[in-house]
């Protein structure tokens, strides 16, 4: 079975991808979300519930037999959290808090095979799920996209987007926002965050990278997308239960006059 990683895909045509952030290994969960269509759907290492990889694995299998292409944002910006997410499977990781050139090879060449990085060609699993040509086929359909979350990471963006092994940035609005001493939170409108974010995405199509970017919902995502992002999860199964929960709660609450 060859490897498919339905972003990179889109990506070569020039088209967007549609993720979904996911938080929680829950299996019912994760299956109903996945019934949506999503492109991908990318599981949070850095901040979900408790997701060590004895519950991360048995997901990523999961999705992948879902046929939903599976993501990992990893804890931190260590080979041993890329190698292992890719032997179990993941065909993308999303790697945090990367601040320089330098930075960015360590994440880009955790990522690849020698030539191209120092990945260590092993792993049970990637032979069911990739097939015997996955070999061949990893160095290119893998994804990886560094985490641009530090004002002081701006003026390297050019630096940085020659790192070999890396296929885009991708922006931690909260993050970002706090180091230029705004509050956290998405959709961030201070003219000074619109500007950044401007600029991440600049860098990215000046050296022929994508750039993605964590959204508050569908809304910003599809203006974001126009703007010319390439990877932005739509929403979140949190989002959604929190979101949803809410709405028909206050709806039955309005209609009683509570």
């Amino acid at each position: 079975m060859q490897i498919r990683n339905k972003p990179k895909e889109l990506w070569r045509q020039g088209k967007p991808a549609a993720a979904a952030w996911i938080s929680t290994t829950d299996t019912l969960v994760t299956e109903a979300m996945a019934e949506a269509g999503f492109d991908a759907m990318v599981l949070d290492m850095q901040h979900g519930f408790s997701l060590a990889p004895d519950r991360a694995g048995p997901w990523i299998q999961f999705v992948a037999a879902l046929g939903v292409t599976p993501w990992v944002r990893v804890p931190w910006n260590d080979p041993v959290w890329m190698q292992w997410a890719l032997d179990a499977g993941a065909l993308g990781v999303i790697v945090p808090l990367v601040n320089t050139y330098d930075e960015a090879c360590r994440a880009g060449a955790a990522c690849r095979y020698w030539p191209l990085g120092g990945r260590s060609a092993a792993g049970t699993r990637v032979k069911y799920r990739g097939g015997s040509d996955y070999f061949q086929m990893a160095n290119d359909e893998i994804a990886c996209l560094v985490m641009i979350e530090h004002i002081d990471t701006i003026p390297r963006l050019d630096e940085i987007a020659q790192a070999p092994g890396i296929d885009g940035f991708y922006i931690g609005p909260s993050d970002l926002a706090i180091t230029m001493g705004l509050g956290p939170g998405q959709d961030n409108r201070d003219p000074r965050h619109v500007e950044v974010v401007q600029q991440v995405l600049d860098a990215a199509n000046r050296h022929g990278l994508v750039a993605g970017m964590h959204c508050s919902g569908p809304e910003e995502v599809t203006r974001r997308f126009k703007q010319g992002f390439k990877f932005c999860p739509v929403t979140s199964e949190m989002r959604l239960i929190e979101s949803g929960a809410k709405e028909a709660l206050k709806i039955v609450r309005d209609a009683l006059g509570d």
